[in-house]
């Protein structure tokens, strides 16, 4: 995710501007929909495996706490 924060401002409209060269002005409303569900769907996802971590984790120090008593 550093390298994303990173890019800036400038970074952003020298991105915006490619892409409008590339697909035109009528898609640029297809390509950022694409490119927020896109993010919004990694954004889950990195979530669920950090919840599944935690779960893990949670589950051993269970586990632990048993031996222990």
């Amino acid at each position: 995710m550093g390298g994303i924060a990173s890019i800036g401002v400038p970074g952003l409209i020298i991105i915006l501007v490619i892409v409008l060269i590339l697909f035109g002005p009528r898609k640029l409303p297809e390509v950022g929909s694409a490119v927020g569900k896109t993010l919004s769907e990694f954004k889950k996802s990195a979530k669920d495996i950090m919840d599944d971590d935690d779960d893990k984790l949670r589950k051993e120090e269970l586990k632990e706490e048993r031996k222990e008593a």
